[in-house]
């Protein structure tokens, strides 16, 4: 079952990022890195579905290894986002969130199959929790540009 809901996870969760960079495509200045990020999350989910019979040792890996990838282009994008908005933070703090639940995971793997639905669910909160700080950061961040482009009609 974890299987499962890892699979429908990952696959809708880089359907979602791929559907959202495309959408913004004109807008966005570095739009490979959540291109790659998309095209990732569909292909771990793909290839969850197509190998049911995995492991749990093998799904370990595979989530470690999507957290680490995913992990390091948040780390990225955060990079680059610095370029357009001073003070960000929360996409570097998601990042890094991610990168240490995949070492968590790598450290001793027989060990997180045991606990992995707690890490799991405590990495999701976590990570959930930074990137709703990041949705209202960038919120802030897009009405203070609306609102620096409404023109001035000087008297």
């Amino acid at each position: 079952m974890l299987v499962i809901f890892f699979g429908a996870y990952a696959l809708v969760d880089g359907a979602f990022i791929i559907g959202a960079t495309l959408a913004n495509w004109r807008h966005m200045e570095n739009h490979w890195l959540p291109m790659l990020q998309g095209i990732l999350g569909v292909f771990v989910g793909v290839l969850t579905f197509r190998l049911p019979a995995v492991t749990a040792l093998g799904l370990l890996i595979y989530i470690a290894a999507w957290s680490l990838a995913t992990g390091a282009l948040e780390i990225v994008a955060a990079i680059e986002l610095r370029k357009v908005m001073k003070g960000e933070l929360w996409l570097l703090l998601s990042g890094i969130c991610s990168v240490i639940f995949a070492f968590l995971l790598m450290l001793n793997p027989f060990a997180a199959a045991i606990g992995l639905l707690w890490l799991i669910a405590v990495w999701a909160v976590v990570f959930g929790v930074l990137l709703i700080g990041l949705s209202f950061k960038l919120l802030r961040h897009s009405g203070a540009l609306h609102q620096s482009q409404k023109p001035s009609f000087a008297t």
